[in-house]
């Protein structure tokens, strides 16, 4: 089993920090006081964990582009087209109030986590792909129930 490599795990790890926030932040009102006063009010509660993750899942599908450019012939086009999938999401399915979002951006992590899966057996992402991505997603997906669910 092939480690994941320390940068690709401590940057991961950092990558969680704003939805970890976000939800602290909505169920800790001090802290989202403390975060509105800091940085302003789009820096707490819901607003954060939206925001980024809605970027994120934009990310990413560069992320499996970049995969995509590894295969060759039709497995190309198709990695290429099923990449652009996770931001087409995040565009269309996230909006109509903190909850709706919350659950377009569940439903959009939980299906790149699907993605990714297809990308690594291909091969086309590294051996430790899905160790990494199934962990922040266990994460990114818990953090995002709290603006689902409150």
């Amino acid at each position: 089993m092939t480690p994941i490599p320390r940068a690709a795990l401590l940057l991961g790890l950092a990558g969680l920090i704003p939805f970890l926030w976000g939800a602290a932040s909505q169920i800790f009102p001090g802290l989202a006081d403390f975060g509105t006063r800091t940085a302003g009010p789009r820096f707490a509660g819901p607003y954060v964990s939206l925001a980024y993750g809605t970027v994120i899942l934009s990310f990413m599908s560069g992320v499996l582009w970049g995969f995509a450019t590894r295969a060759t012939g039709s497995a190309a086009a198709t990695g290429y087209a099923l990449s652009v999938l996770p931001a087409l999401w995040a565009f269309f399915m996230v909006g109509g109030g903190p909850a709706a979002a919350a659950l377009g951006l569940m439903a959009g992590f939980a299906g790149l986590l699907v993605l990714d899966g297809l990308f690594w057996r291909w091969d086309l992402a590294p051996p430790w792909w899905m160790r990494l991505r199934g962990m922040l997603t266990a994460v990114v997906l818990a953090c995002l129930a709290v603006p689902a669910l409150l």
